[in-house]
């Protein structure tokens, strides 16, 4: 911590409480998180916990990131901000962002508008993300060139992804067809992040989720990285763990 404050970084009580979890656990050599990207508001982002410093280095190291965990857990947005960050560092030249178009058991019914009026509903937590990193005016400018694509998984089939940070959330709503889909249509030079929480699948009885398959399918596979979240990752309110270990008591959820 004193090294990371001397080159500039804000100590938060976060920072204090990683340093502790890492002596607890006799983790001698972890350095603080450095700091991934800076919000709109000038708020230094980066890993609030081991986990979420483990997938951060996934995501580094690997072309291809499972992240799978809670509600809570800062999946979606931390992949966003290593999109964002490589995008402002050219390593890539867009970003696509896509999440299946499930509804959380309600139906929405006919939604009016046009293509994208209709899927916005479903991608707002990706928007969301951007508006914490970006500037409106720059999103949206981004959204118009076509550097930055948010659309429904469905639009992904028959595409190649060249040179992209590519990001699939609520993946345990993929089927397994769906996934496969998805995965394949990775090209040269792109990153691929896939986020999902296996204990909340909407699938229609009968359908499996194509990201309870892929943990396992491919857990020996080289640069494919799989991290997997807990309750201990939850950075929202501190009920939220108690109520998701909760819920991991209850012998009805579906995984």
């Amino acid at each position: 911590m004193v090294a990371a404050a001397v080159e500039g970084a804000e100590i938060t009580p976060d920072d204090v409480a990683l340093a502790a979890s890492d002596v607890a656990k006799k983790i001698e050599t972890a350095a603080l998180p450095s700091t991934l990207y800076r919000s709109q508001r000038g708020r230094q982002i980066r890993p609030k916990t081991a986990g979420q410093r483990s997938f951060v280095e996934s995501i580094d190291r690997n072309t291809l990131t499972f992240g799978i965990g809670p509600a809570g857990t800062g999946k979606t947005f931390l992949a966003v901000v290593m999109a964002v960050r490589a995008l402002r560092a050219r390593a890539v030249s867009r970003l696509v962002l896509s999440r299946p178009a499930v509804e959380a058991g309600e139906k929405l019914g006919f939604l009016p508008g046009d293509a994208r009026e209709k899927v916005d509903p479903y991608l707002r937590p990706l928007y969301d993300a951007l508006a914490e990193l970006l500037d409106d005016q720059v999103v949206a400018r981004y959204i118009e060139r076509g550097t930055i694509e948010v659309a429904p998984l469905a639009y992904m089939r028959g595409r190649t992804l060249s040179e992209a940070f590519v990001i699939l959330d609520e993946a345990q709503n993929a089927t397994r067809a769906q996934m496969k889909m998805f995965l394949t249509r990775l090209g040269s030079g792109s990153k691929m992040v896939v986020n999902g929480d296996v204990t909340q699948i909407d699938l229609p009885p009968g359908a499996s989720s194509g990201l309870l398959e892929a943990r396992s399918r491919f857990s020996a596979i080289g640069d494919i990285g799989i991290v997997e979240l807990d309750e201990t990752d939850v950075v929202r309110h501190p009920l939220v763990a108690r109520i998701i270990r909760a819920y991991e008591h209850d012998p009805s959820r579906r995984s």
